[in-house]
């Protein structure tokens, strides 16, 4: 009982740090990672001390490693690898090795460390987060970038070669020396037996398992079996001496061109999700915090020492190697400049076969840990400085020469909505005048004939007037941003007192916003959103009288609520009252429709 007691209660201790810590990381801009890592600290023993057995907590939170590498395994099907082959291959491994390379000649010759340590702390160091840089990547949406796609390519080989480097610090540790030769040989030949039957299991046996399972159809066991096969190969693995990450790794890849591979990785998904966010929790917990209060200097300037020999190296490569500009580079290397997960695991495996003493492992683990912090911050402190500059397009002197007689519709903005009002207005021959910004909608415009469009800020007076919006009965506003139309609109109506303004609205609240400035406002989505659903209705069995019925009966009945909520739109509470009415009111409607149709039909 008391076991369970503390089970529970450990668990109760994780989930409610997590639920506190990560959002509020994230609200700051610093990661999800960031907020786990904080969560970690603050429970662990050098705070709180609410988790006395870290160990335990350590063991179960490297499944989360393990599982991820599965994943990572899953996505390196050969035809993307060969696809990605010069990035990955080429990029990648410059990138580890040569900062490998400088990080162990730092540790070998400044730091007087042992050539075996330097090296596996020059490697370890050489590596990033997977989790960290993929996550502060899609939270900029700058995955598609081409610093993401690099770091990706950059990340992707990383991961494969932790693998390796895995099983190598045992060996540099000198832990095997102890072997003779026939035992290091029945060992080999263990480790290739286990590989080759991992190789086979997956390719012969794991996918006629997994057409039964599929066939039950019971989502459990389809979890179970996913969960098995991750595990079990990661246990083979660990038997004969091999790290499980390499067996999950092999898995993964084995099942990388499987017709289940996307089901496996969304059952895999959400424990990978928790067991690295526990992973970084018990790295949390087992950074030593007292350091910064005892060695403070010691431990920023190492961690400042990482970064400054990471960052430009990966500037270096990104510029040479990758093919970057400056401004993409240096993000490059603020994404990929901090330590990573597996540097953890490298460097507990290597503290405990003896490589690293208790006190350079908590030292390299509150470095890596405060390389991790740093990053966002680094981001947000640099984020106008590397702001890209805004183009300046070349404009061609035709396209400023605004010449017009006497335009009945002036249009600001020429983009989707724009051009279909042009479009019309050409049809009935109403003469009009388009401005815009844009050179790309400029030339696109004009390509389809003699279409009356310039280039000007609808903003400026000036361009106004030589617009002739004095002699023109519309002015259409239909530019894309919410405020440039509400400021266009409040200058028309200032300039132009009895001019009609036609303005696009992205929503409701712009909507009255519009309309307070004199401008009739239309909503963007709105008519399309009713065709949608006109369309769906119909599909659904009603005539096409009843679904007309119905959408006119909703269109009149949200345009009257529009109207009364533009005289408390300004009150948040007048307003979701005032919702909450008119939806009871529109069902009521739409039943009293349907009680009529009924009626009329007997």
């Amino acid at each position: 009982m008391p076991h369970e007691g503390s089970l529970l209660q450990a668990a109760v201790v994780f989930l409610l740090a997590a639920v506190l810590t990560v959002p509020l990381a994230k609200r700051l801009q610093l990661g999800a990672v960031i907020g786990y890592l904080i969560a970690g600290v603050i429970i662990g023993p050098s705070v709180l001390g609410l988790i006395g057995d870290t160990e335990s907590v350590a063991h179960i939170s490297e499944l989360g490693v393990v599982l991820l590498l599965f994943i990572i395994g899953l996505e390196l099907s050969p035809k993307r690898l060969w696809v990605m082959r010069k990035s990955v291959f080429g990029v990648g491994m410059a990138q580890v090795l040569l900062t490998g390379i400088v990080i162990g000649a730092v540790a070998l010759l400044a730091f007087g460390q042992s050539l075996n340590t330097a090296v596996v702390l020059g490697l370890g160091l050489a590596l990033s987060s997977t989790a960290f840089g993929l996550q502060s990547l899609a939270e900029r949406k700058e995955l598609n970038s081409p610093h993401g796609r690099l770091a990706f390519a950059i990340l992707l080989f990383q991961d494969i070669a932790a693998i390796p480097l895995i099983a190598l610090v045992p060996l540099l540790s000198g832990s095997d020396q102890a072997l003779d030769t026939h035992d290091s040989l029945v060992h080999g030949l263990r480790v290739l037996g286990v590989i080759a039957i991992v190789v086979i299991g997956g390719r012969y046996l794991l996918r006629p398992v997994f057409r039964i399972v599929a066939k039950t159809r019971i989502q459990e066991v389809s979890t179970a079996t996913a969960l098995l096969v991750v595990i079990g190969t990661a246990w083979l693995m660990e038997l004969v001496g091999v790290s499980m990450a390499l067996g999950a790794f092999l898995a993964g890849l084995l099942l990388a061109d499987s017709e289940y591979r996307h089901e496996l990785e969304s059952q895999i998904e959400p424990f990978k999700g928790l067991l690295l966010g526990l992973f970084f929790i018990s790295v949390g917990m087992g950074a030593n915090i007292g350091l910064l209060f005892s060695a403070p200097l010691v431990v920023l300037g190492l961690t400042l020492l990482l970064i400054a020999i990471k960052l430009p190296l990966l500037f270096f490569i990104g510029r040479l190697a990758g093919g970057l500009g400056k401004q993409s580079a240096l993000r490059l290397g603020l994404v990929l400049a901090a330590g990573g997960e597996f540097a953890f695991v490298v460097f507990k495996i290597g503290s405990d076969q003896g490589l690293f003493t208790p006190e350079l492992y908590d030292l390299l683990i509150l470095t890596i840990t405060l390389s991790m912090a740093m990053t966002p911050l680094l981001f947000m402190a640099l984020a106008r400085w590397i702001r890209p500059k805004p183009k300046t397009t070349e404009v061609p002197d035709e396209y400023r020469d605004i010449q017009t007689d006497e335009p009945r519709v002036v249009i600001a903005g020429m983009g989707r909505m724009g051009q279909i009002v042009a479009r019309i207005l050409r049809a009935q021959k109403i003469p009009f005048i388009a401005l815009d910004t844009a050179v790309e909608s400029i030339e696109f415009s004009r390509s389809f004939g003699n279409v009356p469009v310039f280039y000007g800020d609808p903003l400026r007076p000036e361009i106004l007037r030589a617009a002739k919006v004095h002699e023109a009965e519309f002015f259409v506003i239909a530019t894309d941003d919410p405020d440039t139309n509400i400021k266009t609109a409040e200058l028309v109506r200032k300039l132009y007192p009895h001019m009609k303004i036609i303005a696009r609205a992205r929503n409701r609240q712009h909507v009255h916003r519009l309309i307070d400035v004199g401008a009739q406002a239309v909503r963007e989505t709105f008519y399309s959103s009713l065709e949608m659903s006109r369309q769906t209705l119909m599909g659904l069995g009603l005539s096409q009288a009843q679904a007309d019925a119905r959408i006119a009966r909703f269109k009149r009945h949200d345009e009257q609520v529009l109207q009364a909520q533009h005289e408390v739109y300004d009150d948040e509470a007048k307003v979701l009252q005032t919702a909450r009415e008119a939806r009871v009111e529109l069902a009521q409607l739409f039943e009293a429709d349907r009680l009529e149709e009924e009626a009329v039909r007997l």
